[in-house]
């Protein structure tokens, strides 16, 4: 299995500190911007404008385009506000994920959590949750099950 990270929330810090990354790890993009997004992921401008930047919908398409875009089988993105303070009325410490696994048909399973505490903690949060939750996502998508 093959692993690329497209990230704005935890910063491109999902796996860097974990012994072995290199072996699983394809990639990964840290893009905070709208134009990130966008020009690097094929995020549209019409999910940003609908949903705003911190959306499943978004975290969607960010996966997606990080599968078109490396030969990896699985991506975990991320999106979200970080803190200490609320950003375009979503409370800090939430963030939005998508798990995608590349097949025909390909997959994608989408989350929000919120996770408290101060900005660094809440971003290793959820880069251990989006992580721990790798595999939950992989059996259901062993199973068939195309969120």
């Amino acid at each position: 299995m093959h692993c690329r990270l497209p990230c704005s929330f935890v910063g491109g810090g999902t796996g860097y500190r974990v012994p072995g990354t290199g072996e699983v790890l394809e990639s990964g993009y840290v893009v905070y911007s709208p134009s990130a997004k966008k020009r690097l992921l094929g995020v549209s401008a019409e999910t940003i404008e609908r949903y705003g930047l911190t959306s499943e919908a978004v975290a969607w398409e960010m996966a997606l385009g990080a599968l078109r875009d490396s030969d990896a089988n699985v991506v975990i993105a991320t999106t979200g506000v970080a803190g200490p303070a609320p950003e375009s009325g979503i409370p800090p410490g939430t963030m939005c994920f998508a798990w995608a696994f590349a097949g025909e048909p390909i997959a994608v399973f989408t989350r929000t959590q919120r996770f408290f505490g101060e900005r660094s903690e809440v971003m290793r949060q959820g880069a251990l949750f989006g992580l721990t939750r790798l595999s939950h996502y992989h059996q259901r998508w062993l199973r068939g099950e195309r969120a």
